[in-house]
């Protein structure tokens, strides 16, 4: 479960059995966990997170959109 990026109290992670899925990273803080597709951006579940967090969560992964899908394509390719 490799940590690509943390900004604030999140950090940004894949699973290493995601790999057969498109593009996407899992984001945590503390028990809280949603996960983004990366190409379009979109919300493909949340546990924990209230409506306010993840739209401030959406923000960061568009704003960190280029760097994690390079970390996926670098990391799912090898």
């Amino acid at each position: 479960m490799p940590t690509v990026l943390v900004d604030g109290p999140y950090s940004f992670i894949f699973f290493s059995s995601d790999q057969g899925e498109p593009a996407h990273i899992h984001v945590k803080r503390d028990r809280q966990i949603a996960k983004f597709w990366l190409s379009p951006i979109s919300l493909a579940k949340n546990r924990g997170f209230k409506e306010y967090e993840l739209n401030q969560i959406a923000r960061l992964v568009v704003k960190h959109q280029e760097a994690l899908l390079e970390a996926w394509h670098d990391y799912f390719s090898s």
